[in-house]
């Protein structure tokens, strides 16, 4: 593999302005990362102590899955209180420490914030339960009559995305069955109703709070929802939510004035870069029909960047990659922003399963393709996020036993097809046998979810030992990308490519070309590549590889 130099932005520290338009940056997945207790759950201190591990690797910085108190329905995206740590994960004196050993490390913190929706628990919805119909704490949340003879029918048709109804009916103050709130998730999640402006100024006391504690910024989750249609009315699709597990209701989601929000958010944020010159980042977690309304909400004053999931979504296949890095330089590079790209996240199969490789195997189409798609994604003008386990080659979990599933899409549809369980697995970090030194408890100790023998193959230690791993991969692509200072303003050019290929040229001479397909192909330049995800002679690009060059073309 190439061994590159410090890169400009390592020296300085990772203070250059803009710092975003180009970074990548690690999610952590608390829960999963690494546990400092014993009991068998990530916290806070675990993801400190691997802060070492994560600057070696090269990443700008870290994004932590939710860790405020909650009871946990949905892992922690069931907020009882925004501005404290849940005991699991540690307290605020943890996570002051945390930040500030990323700050001497260089390495920014996002904080994942839920403003979509709250816990059942929350102490505002304890209150709407216990009030009257059509008092200021119900104003909060959606309440509203049912339909039918004594309001025994929701007020509308719409489903949730994790299945069932989005509706749940409750019983007042009186003991009578009464009126029925919405969730768009679960029940256990009451959706706000930003309609109140009690809710947004909550909301602007909560990004404060992190804000004056150091955070570098917010990945804001469901930042398509908020406002829901002010008439409530049917849904003509009301299951395509569920259906799809995605955001699909044009009632329930994108409405227009969520664009206020994220302006206001903003706002917050330049105010706090121009106390100290350090920039804070809204990414958004954006999931919308079409790459022009994705960029509806980067435009120059609102979210700094979206995540771009189509490139995800993909199937693997040079033409559907093509047009979707076609769509996305096209519209959202087109307003100042730049695309933030992603191959996996806590909620998506693994790439090493999603493309093709059983998960009992440690080898194969699979793995080849996901080493191919991470060169690619870490070659593309813009930013790129990397979701924990991604640079150790982590395959899904597939066959984890129904009594250990948590997710709540199992929990409420009783269906295996969607669950998120597979790609939450604690990470292995050494030994032969689990918990492969992810918990720190007494021996018999057990993380959260089991983790499998064949984690043995793709745990931490191996991975560093061994050059031709993933782990190595994504470091010296990562070292070659941030020796490219201008890669987060560049632009991309289409070179000619056999059926099955695809190739570019950057405006810094970057060529990154990728072989879709299985047989060997020439490649697009000539000589011995800088970087490749697999083994390529000068002159050739065999199947399911991809490879970087620098050029003049």
């Amino acid at each position: 593999m190439h061994n590159c130099c410090p890169s400009q932005r390592q020296v300085n520290g990772l203070n250059r302005h803009h710092w975003w338009r180009d970074a990548v940056i690690y999610q952590v997945y608390v829960r999963s990362f690494l546990d400092s207790t014993g009991d068998g759950i990530g916290d806070l201190a675990g993801v400190r102590a691997g802060l070492p591990y994560l600057r070696k690797l090269g990443v700008d910085g870290i994004w932590l899955s939710p860790f405020y108190p909650s009871p946990q329905h949905d892992h922690g995206y069931d907020v009882v209180d925004y501005c404290d740590v849940d005991p699991l994960f540690g307290d605020l004196a943890e996570f002051d420490l945390l930040v500030a050993a990323a700050r001497r490390l260089g390495v920014k913190v996002l904080l994942d914030i839920v403003p979509n929706h709250c816990s059942s628990e929350h102490p505002w919805f304890r209150e709407a339960l216990a009030s009257a119909p059509g008092s200021e704490a119900r104003a909060r949340f959606h309440f509203a009559d049912g339909r039918g003879p004594d309001g025994a029918e929701p007020p509308n048709n719409w489903h949730a995305m994790f299945g069932g109804p989005a509706w749940s009916r409750v019983t007042e103050p009186d003991g009578r069955p009464g009126q029925w709130y919405l969730h768009m998730f679960t029940p256990e999640q009451p959706d706000w109703n930003w309609r109140t402006p009690e809710v947004a100024a909550e909301f602007d006391r909560i990004l404060r709070f992190w804000l004056d504690r150091g955070v570098d910024g917010f990945r804001i989750d469901v930042a398509a929802g908020l406002f829901k249609h002010p008439g409530l009315p049917d849904s003509p699709d009301p299951e395509a939510d569920a259906r799809t597990r995605d955001s699909v209701n044009p009632l329930a989601w994108n409405q227009p004035e969520v664009h206020d929000v994220w302006r206001h958010w903003r706002a917050v944020c330049e105010e706090y870069t121009a106390r100290d010159g350090r920039e804070r980042l809204l990414v958004g977690e954006v999931s919308v029909p079409t790459a022009r309304e994705h960029a509806e909400y980067v435009r120059p004053d609102e979210l700094h960047q979206a995540f771009f999931f189509d490139l995800l979504s993909a199937p693997w296949s040079a033409d559907a990659f093509r047009k979707v890095v076609t769509e996305a330089m096209e519209d959202i590079a087109g307003t100042g922003s730049t695309v933030t790209w992603v191959l996996n996240n806590h909620d998506q199969v693994r790439t090493v399963t999603r493309y093709g490789e059983p998960a009992t195997e440690g080898s194969g189409l699979g793995t080849a393709r996901a080493r191919a798609a991470a060169l690619l994604m870490l070659a593309l003008p813009g930013a790129a996020y990397i979701y924990q386990g991604e640079e150790l080659g982590l395959p899904e979990v597939v066959d984890l036993p129904d009594d250990v599933l948590t997710d709540p899409i199992f929990r409420r549809t009783g269906s295996r097809a969607r669950i998120r369980d597979g790609c939450r697995v604690p990470l292995p970090w050494s030994g032969q046998a689990s918990p492969f030194g992810f918990t720190s408890g007494a021996e018999g100790a057990k993380p959260w979810l089991p983790q499998p023998d064949y984690f043995a193959e793709y745990a931490t230690d191996r991975a560093l030992a061994d050059t031709r791993s993933f782990w190595h991969l994504y470091r010296d692509g990562l070292q070659l990308r941030a020796a490219l200072p201008q890669l987060g303003e560049g632009s991309l050019r289409w070179l000619d490519t056999p059926p099955g290929v695809l190739a570019f040229v950057r405006g810094d001479g970057l060529v990154c070309a990728v072989n879709f397909g299985t047989s060997p192909t020439p490649a697009p330049v000539s000589g011995t590549p800088l970087l490749s995800s697999g083994p390529c002679p000068a002159g050739v690009l065999p199947g399911s590889t991809s490879a970087w060059w620098l050029t003049d073309l």
